[in-house]
């Protein structure tokens, strides 16, 4: 995509699509990122009616949208990794390798967050 030169308002609309087609390209080519949005479907609904306030509530229900903020930038650094070619290479690899454990660390925060409200 071109760089536009676009201010106010219409700067702010066009940043709206393009994060739309990020969304949409995540759900349309990473697995993990629908299921973790399935996931995050299933729970969201039990924070809402479980969580003891209404801080808890948001807390719950922001680490569930953490999930899904480190898995798109997971996907973007392997699609960035990926483009630049596909034979095997160190740094690509390291690069794929640290996505991952951001998003496995995602996950331990979520779980921390959880077991620290109902517990």
């Amino acid at each position: 995509m071109a760089k536009t030169d676009a201010t106010g308002i219409t700067r702010i609309i066009n940043a709206a699509g393009y994060s739309w087609l990020g969304f949409k390209a995540a759900f349309k080519h990473e697995s993990a990122f629908r299921q973790e949005l399935g996931l995050i479907l299933v729970l969201t609904p039990a924070a809402l009616y479980y969580g003891p306030t209404h801080a808890d509530k948001a807390i719950l229900v922001a680490s569930l949208f953490f999930i899904l903020l480190v898995e798109i930038l997971n996907s973007a650094i392997e699609a960035v990794v990926d483009r630049h070619g596909d034979e095997m290479h160190e740094l690509s690899g390291r690069a794929k390798d640290m996505g991952s454990a951001a998003v496995l660390l995602a996950f331990i925060i979520v779980g921390l967050i959880w077991f620290s409200v109902f517990i």
